[in-house]
């Protein structure tokens, strides 16, 4: 009976002494489980987000470097058989300097005066665009409408003032944003128009900064002469009155 009484006390004594460890090792491996069911869920919104953040940016504009004036077209006057011109503003609205480059559809008929630039912030210059205009097969007019031509600039972040040079985009690629796509619209060159008025005074702006580039900076500082071009002024005084006297001998004579 003793025996009986101390195996079922042992028994009694293991089963109260197994019972904790086995809830403790199964209370870890429960928390295991869930601590890694807690780490997979804060996970799965979090790469959630991140897919989200991604498709918003993807969705949002491209920030603009550079403001155009005019933003969207190209004016040129019809005139069939000759080359005309457009002009357009362009400002770098940013805080960093931007490198810019024209583009285009027809580069056989077109071209641009800068074709490209650099410009630190805030400074604006107003580019002329060149294009050749064909006479139409059907000799229908096209004025005021739109032409197939299209224009395109794009616009790099530079790091500080450099030299301009059409390479700097192919080494940036990626880094090249497109600031607009520009169409040619066509006005009519003998009809007066808003349009007409504001491309001509546009073109008087372009073709003045253009002379004003050309014209040699002054020198502000003034120029002295050199000590073997100092004149004598009592030098040639004399030489003067001495040519009068030999006048007056001659007439004497």
């Amino acid at each position: 009976m003793a025996v009986g009484d101390g195996d079922s006390s042992e028994g009694k004594v293991w089963v109260i002494c197994r019972m904790p460890f086995w809830r403790r090792g199964g209370g870890s491996a429960t928390n295991q489980s869930d601590g890694r069911r807690c780490v997979e869920g804060s996970d799965a919104p979090q790469r959630r987000n991140l897919g989200v953040s991604s498709v918003a940016k993807s969705l949002l504009p491209t920030r603009r470097r550079l403001r155009l004036d005019p933003s969207g077209r190209l004016y040129f006057p019809y005139e069939p058989g000759k080359q005309v011109r457009s002009a357009i503003s362009i400002k770098n609205t940013s805080k960093s300097h931007v490198a810019f480059k024209f583009q285009t559809t027809a580069p056989k008929s077109c071209f641009m005066r800068p074709p490209g630039g650099i410009l630190q912030p805030g400074e604006s210059i107003i580019a002329t665009v060149f294009k050749f205009i064909e006479h139409p097969e059907d000799n229908e007019r096209q004025s005021d409408q739109k032409s197939n031509v299209k224009f395109k600039i794009v616009s790099l972040k530079v790091n500080g003032p450099m030299d301009y040079v059409p390479e700097l985009f192919e080494e940036h690629k990626d880094q090249v944003s497109v600031e607009r796509i520009l169409r040619v619209v066509f006005l009519d060159a003998e009809r007066p128009s808003h349009k007409m008025e504001k491309l001509k005074h546009k073109l008087a702006e372009a073709e003045a900064a253009l002379e004003a580039r050309k014209k040699p900076p002054e020198d502000s500082v003034p120029q002295f002469v050199g000590e073997g071009l100092v004149i004598d002024e009592w030098k040639e005084r004399r030489e003067r009155y001495l040519a009068q006297q030999q006048v007056e001998v001659v007439q004497s004579l």
